[in-house]
């Protein structure tokens, strides 16, 4: 079998689906390939650089348009739409979210950081604040997947008392039962939050 970096990350991304990102390795993809390791370092130096890849295809999937924007467009609307489209990359895999926090040098991460300041700068808020925001943003939306993505171990479910902790912690049942029962989502949640960030 002839391979090729892009037969590697697309394999990785199937490892990633199918195990998470604690299973995923070079070692692991050259057996599902049915290659030797060192095969893989032609075409992918480290674990590293692996997960650089998968962020990229992982982000490009999501977030190839939205680099275009109508300079009539209300900043705070495009921002939303911006990490709307960034949250559905990011849960377009599983772990994606952690696999693109991890990847330090993705070129799309850094295409979309550069042009949200050029349009905060450009709706006239200062360079300061325009980086805040950003990095506020975008800190929440990967946080927000994480959490979305992670997995509440079956044993300490089954055994957590929820009539006790609604006893003690009745404000915050309160809270939860009256956003969810007017039938919002996880989606809302996420934007009305969001909202509040960016101030709309």
């Amino acid at each position: 079998m002839s391979i090729n970096k892009k037969i590697v990350i697309d394999e990785a991304l199937k490892l990633l689906n199918a195990e998470g990102i604690s299973n995923v390795s070079l070692r692991a993809i050259a057996k599902r390939l049915d290659v030797k390791a060192p095969t893989l370092y032609w075409h992918i130096k480290n674990k590293a650089a692996l997960l650089n890849e998968m962020a990229e295809q992982i982000l490009q999937s999501q977030l190839s348009d939205i680099l275009i924007r109508n300079p009539q467009d209300n900043w705070r609307e495009w921002l939303i739409h911006v990490f709307n489209q960034l949250r559905k990359a990011l849960l377009s895999y599983t772990d994606g979210a952690r696999v693109v926090a991890g990847a330090h040098f993705s070129q799309t991460m850094a295409d979309l950081n550069e042009k949200v300041l050029q349009v905060l700068l450009a709706s006239g808020i200062s360079l300061r604040d325009s980086r805040l925001l950003l990095l506020t943003t975008t800190h929440f939306t990967f946080g927000y997947v994480i959490e979305e993505q992670t997995n509440l171990d079956t044993e300490m479910r089954k055994n957590f008392d929820m009539e006790l902790f609604a006893q003690k912690h009745p404000v915050t049942i309160a809270g939860i039962k009256e956003y969810f029962n007017s039938g919002r989502n996880k989606e809302d949640l996420f934007n009305d939050e969001l909202k509040l960030i960016i101030k709309i």
